[in-house]
């Protein structure tokens, strides 16, 4: 009898561990499969036990790391951030050209208002007197090209017909342009009531902050 029982539990152990080892096979299988990040991203977000689990958010921190070391060790990404640099140093470069005054000695702003927006630029040192008045000059110059439909230097600086240009050059009808100085450079004023010529008008001036890193924020501000 008593041999019997030993045998019966010799078997049951050999059962839960060949079970034991099938659970980790499957748990590989499932990490290696082509699919399962996929999985994970189509798993419902709001499970409130998944996110209280200390075991989950642990989890998904190492996810989250290793994705920044595939990133790192990605083959394109030294190059992709070589091709971001270079953008950068041709949209500075085009627009010292193309504004007359240069990009270290001044800064720029962009505005989003509920009518429309503005586009600003200032001198770094208050006493810069030969920029502020290029800048005026320049932003003057803006105001009536943009008024008559003329987006050549935005495109010429980036290269690329921005966001909004094409309608907005289409309802130019419909925005008003107005040069206004300020104490270290000057503005562009840019207001609107059709509501496709302001959402052009918010594209356009989304994209410039996006472009020029300004960090200016890109919702719609109350002001003007």
């Amino acid at each position: 009898m008593k041999t019997i029982v030993a045998r019966t539990a010799v078997v049951a152990f050999l059962l839960l561990f060949g079970l034991h080892l099938a659970a980790q096979n499957a748990a590989q299988d499932m990490e290696s499969c082509p699919m399962h990040q996929e999985h994970m991203k189509a798993a419902p977000q709001g499970d409130q036990e998944m996110d209280s689990c200390p075991m989950h958010r642990e989890h998904m921190q190492g996810m989250a790391q290793h994705s920044d070391k595939d990133m790192e060790s990605c083959p394109m990404h030294e190059e992709h951030m070589k091709g971001m640099s270079q953008h950068q140093a041709d949209v500075e470069k085009h627009g010292d050209e193309g504004m007359g005054f240069p990009h270290d000695k001044t800064t720029h702003h962009f505005r989003l208002y509920p009518d429309g927006g503005a586009i600003e630029v200032v001198v770094n040192d208050n006493k810069d007197s030969e920029n502020i008045q290029a800048i005026r000059m320049h932003l003057a110059h803006i105001a009536t090209m943009f008024s008559n439909g003329d987006f050549s230097i935005p495109m010429f600086v980036h290269d690329q017909v921005p966001p909004g240009a094409a309608l907005m050059k289409e309802k130019r009808a419909d925005i008003r342009y107005n040069f206004e100085q300020v104490p270290e450079g000057g503005r562009v004023r840019i207001r609107a009531k059709d509501p496709d010529a302001l959402k052009a008008i918010h594209d356009f001036l989304r994209f410039q902050i996006k472009d020029h890193r300004t960090g200016d924020p890109t919702e719609v501000a109350v002001g003007n």
